[in-house]
Parts: C-alpha cells; sequence; structure tokens
C-alpha cells in the first residue's frame, strides 16, 4: 500500500442562476463556468481514462448545480453563449491586425485562438456529451474514475438554519436528487462552506430545553458515510484565512479566529465522529497553500491569464497577469504556450511536496498518511485558466509516483478505516474559520426572515400531513423550493464580500417573498393558478421533490469505540 494516500476533492458549486438574470451576474457566471472549468474538467478525466489512468480525483457537485447542468433552458443558454464567443472573437480577428494598436498582431493569434476554443467546446458539447454534461461525470464514475459526492440541496449554511427539520431537509433533497441524476446512493458529502455545529442546547419560549443534534447527525440520518473539514478544526490553533483571497473571491474583512488550543491531532489520517458513524478528512494545510495563496500560490504566476481585464469590444481576456502589482493597464499580452509549458512546472513542484509530505510522515511516525486538499473546482479553469490542465498533470503525477496511493475518499477510508474519534468544534473554510462571513452586521437582517419561513414549513407539514388534492400538493412542494432557495449559504456571502451585494440582497428577497405569496394562496384557499405556474415553472428544481421530507425523529446514538 506505500508510505501514503493522497485524496484530492474538488467541491463543485454554484447558486440558482436559472432565468434570475445573465450578466454581470446571472446565467452567464454558470456558462463561463461550463465552459472554461467544468467542460475541460471532464475532457481532461476522459483523456486520463482513454490513457489507461482512472484518476479518482473526489468530484462534489452540489444539488442546485446539477439541477442546473440538466437542464434544456441552460443547456441551449450555453450554445447560444459559445456562439456568442465565438461571434465576438470572430470581429475582433476582422480588427486585428491594426496597425495603429501595439501588438496587434498577437492580438490577431489570440482572436483566432479563441475562434479554435469555443468552436471545439460547441462541438464537444453537442456532438461528444450530446449537451449532458452529466451523464458525462456519470460515465466516469460508473467506470470507476472519479467519485461523486452530494452537498445540501441549495448549499444551506448549515448551523445557522433554524429548526433541525431545514437542516435535514438540506442533506435528505441532496441524497434524493443525487440518486435521481446518478441512479446510486451517495457515500460522500461536503459540507456547505465546510460550516459544522456540535451539539448544543437552545431555550424554547415555553422554557423547555431542547438539545440540537450535531451537524453529523444530520448525515447519519441520511446515510452519509463521509465529509471534509478545515485543518484548524481538526488541529486547534488559528485559521489563516487563506481560502477567500483579495483578488479573487472579493475583498471581505478578515475577523481573526480565537486561538484554540493545540489539539495534538493532525490532518494526516481520518477521524470517526465521536457519535455517529461518520468519517471526516481535514484539508491538509501545506498542500494546499501552495494553490489558495494569494502572495504564493501557482494560479498567481505571471505568465498565466489575467481574469479582470477583458477586451472592451470583444470581452475576451487577451492579456496575463504579468506581475501582482502591475496595474491593469500594464498587463502583457498573454501566451497560451507560455502558460500551458508552466503548469508543468508547478504540478512537478506540488507533486514533489506531497510525495515529501506523506514521506516525512511515514518516516516520523511509521504509520500510512493521507494528505487531503479540497478546492472550489471553479478555481480551476474559471479564475486560474490554466488551472484545469495543471490538474492533469499533477494527476499523471502522483499516479505514477512509487509509493503513493491516490485513491477516491472512500477508498482512502475502506483502505485504512480511522482508529480514533474526534469532536470538531464549530468552523467554517470562510475567513478566520468561524460564522462571520455568513452571520455579521451586513447579514444578521436575513437570519429572523429565514428562520420565520422554516417555522411556517414546518407548521405546514403539520397541518398537512398527507395531501392528496394534486394543486394543494404542487403548491406545498413549491412552497419548499422556494424555503431551499432562500436559504442558499451564497446571498449571505455575496452581501459580505460585496462581491454582488444588490443581486444577492434582490434574489433573497425574491425567493422568499415567493414562499410567503404561495403560502397566502393555500391558506386562503383562493390560488391563482396563472401566477403559480410562473413561479413554479421559473424556480423548478428537484422536480421529485416531497414537501413531506421536511420533517426530522433523530436516530439513536451511536457511540464509536475510541482508540485508547
Amino acid at each position: 500500500m506505500g508510505f501514503g494516500s493522497f485524496v484530492l476533492m474538488l467541491h463543485s458549486h454554484l447558486p440558482y442562476y436559472r432565468k434570475h438574470g445573465m450578466w454581470p451576474f446571472g446565467e452567464e457566471n454558470l456558462y463561463e463556468c461550463m465552459a472554461e472549468t467544468y467542460m475541460p474538467l471532464l475532457n481532461i478525466l476522459n483523456e486520463l481514462r482513454d490513457e489507461g489512468i482512472k484518476a479518482k480525483i473526489t468530484l462534489g457537485i452540489t444539488p442546485i448545480l446539477g439541477e442546473q447542468l440538466a437542464d434544456p433552458h441552460l443547456n441551449q443558454g450555453f450554445v447560444d453563449f459559445l456562439n456568442a464567443r465565438r461571434k465576438a472573437a470572430e470581429e475582433d480577428m476582422a480588427r486585428y491586425p491594426d496597425p495603429k494598436v501595439p501588438h496587434s498582431e498577437h492580438l490577431a493569434y489570440l482572436a483566432n485562438w479563441y475562434v479554435d476554443y469555443y468552436s471545439t467546446l460547441l462541438d464537444e458539447f453537442e456532438n461528444r456529451y450530446k449537451r449532458d454534461l452529466l451523464a458525462g461525470f456519470k460515465s466516469l464514475q460508473d467506470d470507476g474514475c472519479i467519485e461523486i459526492t452530494t452537498s445540501g440541496a441549495t448549499h444551506g449554511f448549515s448551523p445557522l438554519l433554524g429548526t433541525d427539520e431545514a437542516v435535514n431537509t438540506q442533506f435528505k433533497v441532496g441524497v434524493e436528487a443525487y440518486k435521481q441524476r446518478f441512479g446510486r446512493e451517495p457515500k460522500g458529502v461536503w459540507l456547505p462552506e465546510c460550516a459544522y455545529r456540535p451539539e448544543e442546547q437552545e431555550v424554547l419560549p415555553s422554557g423547555r430545553v431542547h438539545v440540537r443534534p450535531s451537524v453529523d447527525a444530520f448525515l447519519y440520518e441520511n446515510n452519509l458515510k463521509y465529509f471534509f473539514t478545515e485543518y484548524h478544526a481538526i488541529e486547534g490553533g488559528v485559521s489563516s484565512g487563506a481560502r477567500r483571497v483579495v483578488g479573487v473571491y472579493g475583498n471581505i474583512q478578515y475577523i481573526p479566529l480565537p486561538a484554540r488550543p493545540a489539539t495534538g491531532l493532525s490532518t494526516y489520517e481520518a477521524y470517526w465522529m465521536r457519535n455517529y458513524p461518520v468519517a471526516v478528512m481535514g484539508r491538509n494545510d501545506r498542500a494546499s497553500f501552495q494553490v489558495w495563496s494569494a502572495a504564493h500560490g501557482y494560479p498567481g504566476d505571471g505568465v498565466y491569464r489575467e481574469f479582470h481585464r477583458k477586451d472592451e469590444n470583444s470581452g475576451l481576456h487577451y492579456w496575463r497577469l504579468t506581475s501582482k502589482d502591475a496595474d491593469l493597464g500594464d498587463k502583457m499580452l498573454y501566451d497560451p504556450v507560455l502558460a500551458t509549458n508552466q503548469t508543468k512546472t508547478n504540478a512537478d513542484h506540488f507533486s514533489n511536496l506531497v510525495y515529501h509530505l506523506l514521506k516525512d510522515y511515514n518516516q516520523s511516525t511509521g504509520r500510512h498518511g493521507l494528505v487531503m486538499v479540497s478546492f472550489d473546482t471553479e478555481l480551476y479553469g474559471h479564475w486560474w485558466f490554466e488551472g484545469v490542465t495543471w490538474l492533469k498533470h499533477v494527476i499523471k503525477n502522483l499516479h505514477s509516483s512509487e509509493g503513493i496511493a491516490f485513491q477516491t475518499a472512500s477508498e482512502y477510508l475502506e483502505s485504512h478505516p480511522p482508529d480514533s474519534a474526534i469532536e470538531l468544534p464549530e468552523s467554517t473554510w470562510g475567513q478566520g474559520g468561524h460564522y462571520w462571513v455568513w452571520q455579521n452586521h451586513h447579514t444578521e437582517w436575513m437570519w429572523p426572515i429565514i428562520h420565520s419561513c422554516e417555522f411556517k414549513m414546518r407548521e405546514l407539514v403539520e397541518k398537512y400531513p398527507d395531501e392528496t388534492d394534486p394543486l394543494k400538493k404542487r403548491l406545498l412542494n413549491q412552497i419548499l423550493r422556494e424555503l431551499l432557495l432562500t436559504e442558499s449559504s451564497d446571498w449571505p456571502f455575496l452581501v459580505t464580500t460585496f462581491q454582488a451585494k444588490d443581486y444577492a440582497i434582490e434574489r433573497f428577497n425574491e425567493h422568499k417573498d415567493r414562499f410567503w405569496e404561495l403560502v397566502n394562496m393555500l391558506e386562503s384557499g383562493s390560488i391563482d393558478e396563472a401566477r403559480f405556474n410562473v413561479i413554479e415553472e421559473e424556480d423548478n428544481p428537484f422536480p421529485q421533490i416531497d414537501y413531506r421530507w421536511h420533517q426530522y425523529t433523530e436516530k439513536p446514538e451511536f457511540q464509536v469505540l475510541v482508540r485508547q
């Protein structure tokens, strides 16, 4: 089995954009990620399979993203998007070279390069993947090349949801959507924002004390076997807050995590949760730093494509990063060949780092070690344009690295089951490692609104335990959809980061208002079917949803034997 295992977890998520705007926030964000991340990733995974290499990455696809990737309206929109991008590049080819524009011969070369890029994507989407990217990922999972995990239905921030039913429903819907899309039970789950809450007590208005289960209780309830967490949740100490970096994910105030005593534990092994048979793996901070660090990460290399500067006519990216200190107007022109070559250098460095981390751990402890790294999938290709190519090199390097087992998360757990248990503190992978990004003075007004909707949903399930009227049942199902969409963690995140504050507030209020509009129709007995049909058509994820899923009865606790 060698001296160590490497687990690569990619978490894919976007909020619900369908028919809710186009640009700068809306469907076009999805199309960009499809063109720059999801399709290129699918391509390299298939290329590796053709070369006889099963990539063995663990790929999270959130349920709400999966619903959108499978949606006919959005798939047609993606075709239209690719055609528009190709046309924009063709128009640039007609403009360049221009003797009045410096280096316009190179701009003409890049415009032609983009014509080829978008033409190839369009052909592959239509003819290779038949407008069905999820089927492509399913095929890879069925062949044992990857493992796909689920998440909360709409990426609701579990610790701050107001009722046990609300938390459970996020994961219940996530599991059911996964089964529908991939034809099997999911094994693993990505906690939205890696947000974890231990068991806690709350005093109800009646004075009765209610014990709220820890987040892993809901995973156990839904037969989920493992999840991921941040390194500081396992090791203690202080979070570096390196994930949400300025210039990539927006500017947010840094609130330091209060120092926790060092636990003596490390991320070089997985653990059982103390009360439930659910395993947890922690992100290896040292390996992840090489990618996430704003100052030292590979995506900051000057030869890579600049994300923020675009051509004023076509909107295409013709420039390289150049340096972290260069103004946008001083950027050098992009060289795809130079950038692609650099991915091999960076991948070799990363692979060597992983090798030595695992080798050193094995030599110092005599134990088989684990290096698990987790990243937003959209970093690769969308934010870091060359990142998917870098991933391919890393996968090939580590699969051929003697002594290292490149495994999916469940493969690692099956070959090296945990032999000790852990209790996790409140934690996230946001700035500072705590809840602040989602609960602060900018967003505190949102949570009582969310909670009031959740309490109402619980009341409706109790009032209509088994509705048989088809129209009322559809209405109740849509009310639950609107609740799930209101709960999305993306709205408070975007408010805090000021990336899309107005858009996020508008979307939050829209789903909240639709929730109460439909509740009023139900309770008044006056259902405006025309209006209802509009809402149901626009907000249509999870076609198999059942409002009765919004309930929760905790299973008996399962105590895990702790290694002494």
